[in-house]
């Protein structure tokens, strides 16, 4: 009997599976805010030079001085005021005026912002404009660093110390940071804090995928990626409306965190994987659990006939994992771990490029992020069904080839046409939201279960090393603004090549060992040369 038969005879897809989603994608839906959150939290309202005084009192009491030079749309600029104040004609601010080529400096005094759609922002907290400006994107850029170094971390503590351990730590690492952050004192603070839980979201999605993945049946798999996928999606909405309810950004930042520590009290009550436990040399904590999955589905007489010989049959206890080094060890694991590298970071790349420039479409930053976020309803539905009618490789290619097409049309449309850009855009993001769903499904099931959040945390980790960079691209559209969607666009295209030489998935049973792969890759020499054992009766599990 293999474990997927012997999941099958507990239930299949039955009650204890259906709690067992609802309970892990509750806390997915909260992840989306943390991973775009300083779309508000560090949005950057219109602003301009603190005016210098005049000599006989503020600039602002003198309606005859100008105190700030305007650009070339007739607007304040933002980084330069008058060395000497101006004379002209003015409203009553003294910032409406010219001053010709008077002599500029830049703003010594801090800037003034103006009310609107942000109002306490992180930026309007330390001034993070002009010369500062470069500091929002890398906080962002540290928030993701933490994210790669919890991908890292966490995918290979999960292998060795179980998947649910870790997923609770991470629960409560991440309310515990986010409330921290919400009261930093310092810019310093809030980046160290803001990379603390950045760790702990890697932790959250890598083993919420692999706790999904090995308690689910086989044909139920892509139905489950798809929900989980629409958590993160309907996220997206309940940041939009939380930060409408909190302009302030530190309130904002604390309502998104506390709602961890709830999640971190009910973590306690799901199972272990019991697939891991067998692999691990636990047969005796995987009958216990096992036969409480019997019992939730209905199945206690199933349940009752396990023993811990049957579980010897699945699994001999000989340890798990084998580290990042399993990971490059033969050539079927190399190509599969090359591929899940290049899906991922091209995925995050693009989609980070996208989703953290709202304010760069010129539409109200709220639509932008609602119109973002509806848009995953069709397109996460549409990869369900490429993966379960077109196979996994064909909709994880098709949806990167999309992305990038439409971002590199966008270089193309002029500035004056924003709607059509948005169009465009939105479409793109939409392609990048299908190919994450498609890759959390595509790379369970080409790891085998030894090393399957290993794996998951390679591909974790590309993700972020993409999402490090994304934002540090745009700031070359400040020397040449084609470059940004050039980069972005041609990037996931030349993904979707490589993708197509991965194996597969579609109907096929999880592999197991190191070995099984191997042996579906065509590879037997290095299948008996494989030193991960993790024995199945039958590789057909």
């Amino acid at each position: 009997m293999t474990f997927a038969e012997l999941l099958a005879r507990l239930g299949g897809m039955g009650r204890f599976q259906v709690w067992y989603v609802a309970s892990l994608a509750v806390p997915l839906l909260m992840l989306a805010s943390h991973n775009v959150l300083q779309n508000f939290t560090a949005g950057v309202p219109e602003h301009h030079c603190r005016p210098r005084a005049a000599a006989n009192g503020s600039a602002a009491d003198v309606p005859l001085v100008v105190a700030i030079p305007h650009d070339g749309h007739q607007r304040p600029q933002r980084c330069r005021r008058f060395v000497e104040h101006q004379w002209g004609l003015l409203g009553a601010n003294g910032t409406n005026g010219t001053g010709g080529s008077a002599a500029t400096e830049p703003c010594r005094d801090g800037w003034t912002y103006r009310d609107g759609i942000f109002t306490r922002t992180v930026v309007t907290e330390w001034d993070l404009v002009c010369e500062a400006k470069a500091l929002r994107d890398v906080a962002q850029s540290i928030y993701m660093a933490g994210v790669l170094l919890g991908s890292i971390l966490f995918g290979v503590l999960s292998d060795r110390w179980g998947r649910r351990l870790v997923l609770s730590c991470c629960y409560l690492q991440l309310g515990a940071s986010g409330t921290v952050t919400s009261v930093a004192p310092t810019f310093v603070t809030y980046c160290l804090c803001r990379c603390l839980g950045g760790m702990a979201m890697a932790g959250v999605s890598i083993n919420s995928a692999s706790l999904c993945m090995e308690w689910i049946p086989t044909g139920a798999r892509a139905v489950v990626g798809t929900i989980n996928g629409y958590s993160y999606t309907l996220g997206q909405f309940v940041l939009a409306g939380m930060a409408f309810a909190f302009p302030h950004w530190r309130r904002l930042q604390l309502a998104v965190s506390l709602p961890f520590f709830l999640f971190f009290l009910y973590s306690w009550l799901l199972p272990e994987s019991a697939r891991w436990q067998v692999i691990s040399g636990r047969p005796d904590l995987a009958l216990k659990g096992l036969r409480k999955v019997a019992r939730v589905n209905g199945r206690r007489d199933e349940g009752d006939k396990l023993s811990p010989e049957v579980l010897q049959a699945l699994g001999v206890p000989g340890g798990s994992g084998g580290g990042v080094a399993t990971l490059i060890r033969s050539p079927g694991i190399r190509r599969v771990s090359g591929g899940v590298a290049c899906v991922w970071f091209s995925t995050s790349f693009a989609y980070y490029g996208l989703a953290m420039d709202l304010q760069g479409f010129g539409v109200d930053v709220y639509v932008s992020q609602l119109l973002f976020a509806a848009v995953d309803v069709p397109a996460k539905l549409a990869s369900a069904v490429a993966v379960m009618r077109g196979g996994r490789r064909v909709a994880q290619a098709g949806s990167l080839a999309l992305a990038g097409g439409c971002i590199l049309a966008t270089m193309l449309v002029p500035n004056e046409l924003q709607a059509l850009r948005l169009t465009l855009a939105v479409i793109g993001k939409g392609a990048l939201a299908a190919s994450f769903n498609c890759a959390y499904i595509f790379t369970g099931e080409l790891f085998p279960t030894a090393i399957r959040q290993t794996g998951l945390g390679l591909g974790s980790t590309m993700a972020r090393v993409g999402g490090m960079m994304a934002p540090l691209v745009r700031v070359a559209g400040d020397v040449a603004p084609v470059l940004p969607p050039i980069i972005y666009g041609v990037t996931p295209v030349l993904s979707a090549l490589l993708t197509l030489l991965l194996p597969e998935t579609r109907n096929v049973p999880l592999p197991e060992t190191l070995r099984d792969l191997e042996m579906r890759a065509g590879h037997p020499k290095a299948a008996d040369a494989a030193t991960v054992t993790v024995p199945l009766s039958d590789t057909r599990a």
